[in-house]
């Protein structure tokens, strides 16, 4: 099993006369490099920066106490995020392999970085379908007025063109689109919930929601259009590897910071903004929060989901680069750009959103929602009291739909890439026909997304493989570097790449790699672990057995572990003992890609010894 994937270079040679034409200057002609240091660091901040900074950071901001949270959001980012980004970035460019070779360090472990791949592939399926909504939207808001600003047949009885607000017997002020108080004399009231028309074409017509998972109903016509769309342009933009989606970055990576500034600028313009400022940032931020360990919790999560720790996109992309690029400095630049972009985007929304807070007079907490929710139902709300609405639309939802292609191109690339290192003299000269048939897998697997039941199917996916999967793939990934392959080796390595450091130098990564980072790493695991709930969606709870499918969904990239791990101990030789030792030392074939950077310590005559001490 996979007996093919961890072969040399030199064993596995490709037909030189079959083999893709190699851009002038590359450094490793084999695998290819990416053409220039702006495309790689385009790539990465591509792929750190998604739809999470943009949905899901404003809404634990305002969570947890504002400028509270910001504060634990850039501590964890120093204790967690910049030490696990620079080990995955250091070992992808050492080896230049994929998530699954670069396991070749601990053969024992080589489960994990295909437990890597198979995670990236169920994350790339429901990610394409949230892709497509994004593009739904962007084609919607070319209608002027907006679609979801007026009553129109999809919409149900309670529907209102007008801001229906009105106050109850206590002063307090409800709007439409939480619950309309229909008042009469102070005796006679009712209370009747109304969903907002945003919300109401958000479910009847984007959605065509059902009402459970069970009714599945048929596929939205639209929607699978805009999911083929999206397939396409990913696939399209892969087919010549890192070479093309290099050449997209420059234009994918860039125009959503143009959005974000252009959406800054006119939010705090607006009448209320500075309410939402301070709600997010400024005088309403609660700092005794900084004594609650949800806090704390909060924000390690969303810094190692949102640099998108152990789904094996880093290792992917540090893999084309250069052997002695400076991959300290870059994870500290991307890292940081990556935390700045969220209250970057945490300025953005509020401003509007404190502003449809004033519109309708109610408290900012009333607007703030989190994920779908904010994307596809708050903010398309906002929009529409801004004059010109459809401009302002069409920027959000084409940022939306960037920011979420360059996510997919990454996540794509890495299953790509996998499949080439396994099979390299059969696959590499196919590389294009291998990004299409993926893109085309994709989408195919996304059509039961898109259905009536969509959405549940897809707070299934999101639920389960993107929470207390990626932590412990994390933390296993640091336990095999850090204490089974060696703090120091792995040192001795990445001084090959940048040059000898100082013991001081050193002292604070290993200090975050032996302890600090795994430990909080643990605490989050436990904690996800000890407060999960099975999930749920506008009220209806997924069923049991959609619950122990997401479980398996779950176990599908964990129990490569220790399927690969009894492989590898069964082909071992000597007593148990030994065939722990030598399935925990590096093989033969951890080194350098090429010859040139593999100096004294990886020599073959050293490799050969090494392999052959680890057997005895």
């Amino acid at each position: 099993m996979w007996k093919y994937c961890f072969n040399t270079p030199k064993d596995c040679p490709l037909v030189n006369d079959q083999d893709p034409p190699v851009v002038k200057g590359d450094e490793n002609p084999e695998r290819g490099n990416w053409t220039n240091k702006t495309e790689y660091m385009l790539s990465m901040m591509g792929y750190a920066v998604g739809l999470g900074n943009i949905w899901r950071f404003p809404y634990l901001t305002y969570k947890n106490g504002g400028g509270a949270f910001v504060i634990a959001y850039l501590i964890m980012l120093i204790l967690c995020g910049i030490p696990l980004f620079f080990l995955e970035s250091a070992i992808g460019q050492f080896s230049s392999q994929g998530p699954a070779n670069v396991w070749r360090a601990v053969p024992l472990l080589q489960g994990v970085g295909i437990g890597m791949v198979f995670c990236c592939f169920l994350l790339s399926i429901y990610y394409n379908v949230i892709i497509a909504y994004g593009f739904f939207y962007l084609c919607a808001s070319f209608q002027s007025p907006l679609p979801w600003s007026t009553c129109l047949s999809w919409a149900n009885k309670n529907c209102s063109n007008k801001s229906l607000v009105n106050c109850n017997l206590s002063g307090v002020v409800r709007a439409n689109w939480t619950e309309v108080n229909i008042t009469g004399s102070s005796s006679n009231k009712i209370s009747v919930p109304v969903q907002s028309l945003s919300e109401q074409y958000w479910d009847h017509v984007a959605l065509q929601r059902s009402s459970s998972i069970e009714e599945t109903g048929p596929v939205i016509w639209y929607l699978a259009l805009c999911l083929l769309l999206s397939s396409m342009v990913v696939g399209a933009a892969l087919v010549k590897g890192i070479k093309s989606s290099g050449k997209v970055v420059y234009f994918t990576a860039t125009f959503p910071y143009v959005v974000l500034m252009i959406l800054l600028i006119r939010g705090l313009t607006l009448e209320g903004a500075r309410d939402g400022i301070a709600f997010y940032f400024g005088s309403q931020s609660n700092l005794t929060k900084l004594k609650e360990a949800e806090v704390w919790k909060d924000a390690a999560a969303q810094t190692a989901f949102s640099l998108s720790i152990a789904n094996g996109g880093l290792v992917t992309l540090t893999s084309y680069g250069k052997f002695h690029n400076n991959v300290v400095t870059d994870s500290i630049a991307m890292t940081s750009v990556n935390h700045a972009t969220s209250i970057l985007a945490g300025f953005a929304i509020f401003s509007i959103l404190g502003h449809m807070s004033y519109i309708y007079r109610v408290p900012i907490g009333d607007v703030v929602k989190d994920g779908f929710g904010l994307a596809f139902i708050v903010y398309p709300e906002a929009l529409t009291n801004l004059p010109v609405s459809s401009f302002w639309s069409i920027l959000f939802f084409f940022m939306i739909f960037i920011i979420g292609l360059d996510t997919q191109f990454t996540q794509l690339e890495v299953i790509c890439t996998s499949l080439i290192d396994a099979f390299p003299k059969v696959l590499k000269p196919k590389q294009a026909y291998v990004s299409i048939g993926l893109a085309f897998v994709g989408f195919l697997l996304g059509l039961p997304l898109v259905t009536k039941a969509g959405i549940y199917w897809v707070t299934l996916m999101d639920s389960f493989t993107t929470t207390w999967v990626a932590l412990i793939l994390a933390l296993m990934e640091t336990v095999g570097f850090c204490f089974i392959y060696g703090g120091n080796r792995l040192i001795a390595d990445i001084e090959m790449m940048i040059g000898k450091k100082s013991f001081w130098f050193w002292l604070w990564w290993k200090a975050c790699w032996f302890f600090i980072s795994p430990c909080i790493l643990l605490a989050i695991l436990v904690w996800s672990l000890k407060t999960f709930t099975p999930p749920s969606y506008g009220g209806v709870q997924l069923p049991s057995w959609a619950v122990a499918l997401g479980s398996c969904m779950a176990a599908l990239p964990l129990v490569w572990t220790p399927i690969i791990a009894v492989e590898k101990l069964s082909r071992a030789e000597g007593n148990l003992w030994e065939r722990l030792k030598s399935t925990c030392s590096p093989s033969e074939e951890w080194h350098p890609f090429l010859d040139v950077h593999r100096g004294e310590r990886y020599s073959e005559e050293r490799c050969r010894k090494r392999a052959q001490n680890s057997k005895i």
